[in-house]
């Protein structure tokens, strides 16, 4: 079995990450929003904030992706923001298992370490891999989100899942 972690992302992963994303096959079908500007830094590439951040995921000590999250607000900001989850697992780490026990574990630590009360996921429509990745995590679909996204010259409808505090297993 692979061992999946997260950690701080990290200067030697800048130039994985650059090089996958940069083309469509490295950032998926799914997930490619054109490119983007060479060079960037920890802090561009969205290192921990108190808005939100990206770990480097591993598998058995080797960078196998990225764990994103970003705040989302429903209404007034003090009260009702949660956290947005998203994964990025390079294309040769791809269907080993690595992204639900990375949500997982993306998950179980946004709610150790905050105060959210809810983490969202939203997988494109059309990408029944994400969907099922989302649901084994432990996720409820909630509905579509219609044309929600802008990717590759046109609209694409989006479904929303969430995790609730009260829905996560007590930790042994």
């Amino acid at each position: 079995m692979v061992t999946v972690r997260l950690r701080p992302l990290e200067e030697a992963d800048l130039p994985v990450f650059e090089h996958a994303y940069s083309t469509r096959d490295g950032a998926g079908e799914h997930q490619w929003f054109g490119f983007s500007p060479p060079g960037r830094g920890l802090a561009e590439m969205g290192a921990l904030g108190p808005h939100g951040g990206r770990l480097t995921v591993t598998a058995d000590d080797r960078a196998a992706g990225s764990a994103f999250w970003f705040r989302r607000e429903w209404g007034p900001a003090e009260t009702s923001w949660c956290w947005e989850v998203a994964l990025h697992i390079l294309a040769e780490q791809r269907r080993r298992g690595l992204g639900t026990q990375a949500l997982s574990l993306l998950t179980r630590y946004l709610f150790d370490h905050t105060l959210a009360w809810r983490v969202q996921a939203v997988a494109d429509a059309a990408n029944t891999a994400s969907q099922r990745m989302i649901i084994r995590a432990g996720f409820t679909r909630e509905g579509v989100l219609r044309a929600a996204q802008w990717r590759e010259g046109r609209r694409h409808d989006q479904v929303l899942y969430s995790l609730l505090r009260d829905d996560l297993p007590p930790q042994p």
